[in-house]
């Protein structure tokens, strides 16, 4: 599960952020004006590197070794994922969204879940090793 969670995390962030840095207008459709500044392009551009950026470490971590390397970059997402999609329920709830952020929430909602459930799954593991050890110690 967390290698495919992670293959798929890395093309959704790549094409968003390839979206804020080639379309970033039309990407913005419904939140951004009908003439935007190049200041408000520019500004959604500069967010679409760290996505681009992100989804490379997403995609270069799909096979690295669970208790290293991989559940930083899953415990990174978990929160990233989960401030989007807090940001996303207050954005929808508030009525300070364009239509398509319940899309957005719904995606950025079930990603928020996904690293969440990989890294309980990845956590549980750990600790029954350290209690099996030291339960094993004493004896």
């Amino acid at each position: 599960m967390t290698k495919w969670l992670l293959m798929i995390s890395a093309a959704y962030l790549g094409l968003i952020g390839l979206a804020l840095l080639i379309f970033p207008a039309q990407f913005g459709v419904g939140a951004v004006p009908e003439n935007p500044s190049a200041e408000l392009l520019a500004l959604l551009r500069l967010l679409g590197g760290p996505l681009i950026g992100i989804a490379v470490l997403n995609w270069m971590s799909r096979n690295a070794d669970p208790p290293t390397i991989r559940n930083t970059v899953i415990l990174a997402d978990l929160v990233g994922f989960g401030v989007v999609a807090a940001n996303d329920v207050v954005g929808v709830a508030t009525g300070a969204s364009r239509a398509a952020a319940t899309y957005f929430l719904i995606v950025h909602l079930a990603f928020a879940i996904a690293f969440a459930v990989v890294w309980v799954r990845a956590k549980r593991p750990v600790a029954e090793e350290r209690g099996a050890r030291r339960g094993g110690s004493s004896a």
